[in-house]
């Protein structure tokens, strides 16, 4: 009976162990090492306008959370945006793409609005300065906004201390036990007290720069920019409330790309010069980051690229993909996909991003995307297949050469253990 236990923890243990390991490689292949490269900073923001920094974590940050904001305020002429980190050196986003710094924090001691997105290793001594620069920040009066897990930033720095909160659904308990000094409110969009806002998971994002551009700049700034981001059911006067989340069957998918990541697809995502950094945003979330269903690569034709707002996005140049998302006219790309037989979609936001999922890879991991991006999808009919049945399959592979494994571990045992019974004793004496 106990070799039989060992076995089956055995087979547990082989397929954790496998599951562990492809989790790692698609975490890796999600943040890239940045080239050691060190770039001149970026000319000052115009004296006129309100200046807004993102901050971006050395360790990486999450890529919607960066590059949605900064849309969103870009695409008002009463903003200038900057992204802001701690050396002037590329920095990865979620996704395998790389952003430029536009200044370091030292630099930049006096911006209206702080946006603090969800980084890496944000307690840890990777972040002390981004912490330290965040603290000063909210401390000096500066709007402050944490955006999904930024959340974490912003409490590690104490900035939330004695004030009601929101993050991503899935760290809202978690948040509670590590940070009790917080009241951690579940089912809300945003959270605003104070000079500090903090929103819920990823695309939420876009509804707390919203908020945050009519407290600074007034409603009919607020609805111009509304309209241009065309969030599902945004408007000024709507609830804040939003589903309270849990872990379901239905997120399965997730897990299984997660776990699974061998013999996925290759999907590169195009970007070209003048992306629009929100539909950009979507286009890699969705892919890498929310679904893990492809293997997601940045692909440019040079390298920088400016986008549509003059943010420094460095990617890598197409090669041996299976399929092109672009977000914006690019007869380059376009051309280089022609030349080498390789099919194209092209997506806008995060409505398109999702659909474009559903059809190339299946609706399961499109619907768990939406839930994990805190996005309302009920006006989206998905169509494409019904399951993610490339890792189910591993899964299943897995599963059956684990139970081998240690069925052939408790046989050897216990025949080991039987010869050596059968063994006549012999007396020393």
């Amino acid at each position: 009976m106990l070799f039989r236990v060992v076995g089956v923890l055995v087979a547990i243990a082989l397929s954790a162990g496998v599951g562990v390991l492809g989790v790692t490689a698609s975490m890796a292949a999600a943040f890239p090492a940045p080239p050691a490269e060190r770039w001149t900073a970026a000319p000052p923001p115009p004296p006129d306008r309100v200046e807004v920094a993102v901050a971006v974590g050395a360790t990486g940050s999450v890529a919607a959370d960066v590059l949605a904001p900064y849309s969103v305020f870009a695409g008002s002429s009463r903003f200038a945006v900057r992204v802001v980190a701690e050396e002037l050196s590329p920095v990865t986003l979620s996704g395998g793409l790389h952003v430029v710094p536009d200044d370091v924090f030292a630099a930049v001691d006096a911006a209206d609005v702080v946006v603090v997105p969800a980084v890496v290793d944000w307690s840890g001594p990777g972040e002390r300065a981004l912490r330290r620069w965040v603290a000063r920040q909210a401390a000096r009066g500066a709007l402050v906004l944490g955006v999904c897990s930024g959340a974490k930033v912003l409490a590690a720095a104490g900035v939330l201390d004695g004030r009601s909160a929101t993050t991503f659904w899935s760290e809202v308990d978690g948040m509670r036990d590590s940070h009790p000094a917080v009241e951690w409110l579940a089912g809300r969009r945003y959270v605003e007290d104070g000079n500090v806002i903090t929103t819920a998971g990823v695309s939420s994002g876009v509804i707390g720069a919203l908020r945050a551009i009519e407290r600074v700049v007034g409603p009919e700034e607020a609805d111009r920019a509304g309209a241009r981001a065309a969030y599902p059911g945004w408007s000024r006067t709507a609830s804040p409330d939003i589903p309270t989340h849990g872990y379901a069957l239905a997120d399965l998918p997730y897990a299984l790309n997660a776990a699974f990541p061998w013999g996925r697809s290759s999907t590169g995502v195009g970007v070209g010069p003048g992306v629009d950094e929100l539909d950009l945003a979507a286009a890699l979330e969705v892919y890498s980051g929310s679904s893990f269903a492809a293997r997601t690569t940045p692909v440019a034709l040079r390298s920088p690229t400016r986008t549509k707002h003059g943010l420094r996005l460095l990617a890598t140049a197409p090669a041996d993909l299976d399929r092109l998302v672009l977000t914006t006219d690019d007869p380059g790309l376009s051309g280089w996909a022609a030349d080498h037989g390789v099919p194209v979609s092209r997506v806008n936001g995060f409505d398109g991003a999702l659909l474009d999922l559903a059809v190339n890879a299946d609706r399961g991991s499109a619907t768990a995307a939406g839930k994990f991006i805190e996005y309302p999808t009920g006006h989206l009919a998905l169509a494409g297949g019904a399951w993610p049945w490339r890792p189910t399959g591993l899964l299943v592979l897995t599963l059956a050469v684990a139970g081998v494994a240690g069925w052939v571990i408790t046989r050897w045992a216990e025949a080991t253990v039987a010869r050596a019974r059968r063994k006549p004793y012999r007396s020393s004496s």
